[in-house]
């Protein structure tokens, strides 16, 4: 920069020292010369006189290349919430955030940043936070892992208890696509959607892999991380690929998990892309536009009050099916399998089961860790296996409270005040309240 510009600016002001303009075009110059303490001096000044928001972005900038980008963040974050939309001020936070290792809220900064402007790029930021968009091979790729679409080899057989659930599933699910033709003969198609709802860690995915058995057919399963995709449009394309996937393999089960962070309410989503990506899902689901017959599509969800109403229509997720904390009988069928293969002498198996009510099959795996570690602290000492009793996995369970306690809350709030259409009325049955 002409340092001769900059003292003619400096001489200007002198003569003229209240003249606002003078002092900003001196500041931006020194600014553009790269003399950031100078530079600080005038901005500071002018944000005394007046609290532009151009004047905090120039200070922002000079804190950032100085590497001050606490200071830097501060400002801006101030400045953004504050309802200042200016692009280069997010996209300045973005990077300062992520000098300052904060990558995920770095992340959602630049998110804000492609919101306004879906074409931009930026090199830094782009190879540290940005996902790069799924190609059709890499879909196929993904898609074809074993461990994601297979042929289950469990079945009904294999589920411990639930036989409320297993019935239910079986009335829905199994008997139609089983017997095609006879509700070919009354015009109505097999396949469909099925909506999986409970507590965390109660076999939602286990009930969906024996249902795929129960019926002999290929299982796809499907989480977030196969179908979100940071860049626009993308997630649309991936959850197309998908869907598409199953129909060129049925008779096909669909599973998807975590639907609710899909199919969000769309009165809650602050922003186009989610819900485009919400009437992607209601269009594949409808399958208008393509042949959805003889697949069917389970979706599991901790949080039904989430999903939108558009998903629960006829066609779409219409039949919901509760999956409660595991029955006693259940509960035995856990116990026995998680310590098959650990040292124990005579388990008391229905007096256990008894004594975890409301327990999920997560939490009696944690039980069970609880007592095996109280039998290894012995065994340091001794030097000998100790086999593990009945106490002490009672023992156990007075450590350790069942996880659906909070759920179970919820879903019960839900049932007592938002439940006009009789949705939760199965979770009133399983807390045994009367409507």
């Amino acid at each position: 920069m002409d340092h001769q510009a900059i003292e003619n600016l400096r001489v200007a002001l002198r003569e003229s020292p209240h003249n606002i303009p003078l002092k900003q075009m001196l500041a931006e110059t020194l600014l553009r010369a790269g003399l950031w303490d100078e530079a600080e001096q005038e901005y500071s000044e002018l944000l005394a006189i007046s609290e532009e928001d151009s004047y905090k972005t120039a200070l922002a900038r000079i804190f950032f290349a100085r590497g001050e980008y606490s200071k830097c963040n501060v400002l801006l974050e101030a400045l953004l919430n504050s309802n200042y939309d200016d692009m280069d001020a997010r996209l300045l936070h973005a990077k300062a955030l992520l000098r300052e290792q904060q990558p995920e809220a770095a992340r959602e900064a630049y998110r804000k940043v492609l919101e306004l402007d879906p074409g931009f790029t930026d090199e830094e930021l782009d190879q540290a936070l940005r996902l790069p968009a799924a190609s059709d091979d890499l879909l196929d790729e993904i898609l074809g892992d074993d461990n994601l679409i297979f042929k289950p080899e469990i079945n009904f057989d294999d589920v411990g208890g639930m036989e409320g659930v297993k019935k239910e599933i079986d009335l829905k699910i199994v008997k139609p696509l089983q017997h095609p033709e006879l509700y070919k003969a009354y015009g109505k198609k097999t396949g469909g959607g099925i909506l999986l709802y409970g507590p965390p860690g109660c076999g939602k995915t286990f009930i969906a892999r024996a249902t795929a058995g129960q019926i002999n057919n290929l299982f796809l399963s499907v989480g977030l991380e196969d179908i979100l995709d940071m860049w626009v449009g993308s997630s649309e394309k991936n959850l197309h690929h998908i869907f598409e996937t199953a129909r060129d393999n049925k008779p096909c089960v669909l599973f998807i998990d975590e639907i609710d962070a899909l199919g969000a309410s769309r009165n809650d989503m602050r922003h186009s892309a989610g819900r485009q990506l919400i009437n992607q899902f209601l269009m594949e689901l409808d399958g208008v536009e393509y042949n959805n017959d003889g697949m069917l599509v389970l979706g599991a969800t901790n949080a039904p009050w989430h999903l939108d109403a558009a998903f629960r229509r006829p066609g779409r997720f219409d039949r919901i099916i509760f999956v409660p904390p595991p029955d006693e009988s259940a509960r035995q069928s856990i116990f026995r399998l998680k310590l098959k293969d650990k040292p124990v002498e005579n388990i008391d198996f229905q007096q256990l089961a008894k004594k975890t009510e409301h327990y999920s099959g997560a939490d009696i795996e944690a039980v069970i860790d609880l007592a095996v570690e109280e039998k290894l602290t012995d065994a340091f000492q001794t030097g000998q296996i100790q086999a593990l009793r009945t106490k002490d996995l009672l023992t156990a369970i007075t450590k350790h409270k069942p996880s659906t306690s909070e759920w179970l809350a919820t879903a019960k709030n839900y049932a007592l005040f938002a439940n006009n259409s009789g949705l939760y009325d199965d979770v009133l049955s399983y807390l045994k309240i009367k409507k």
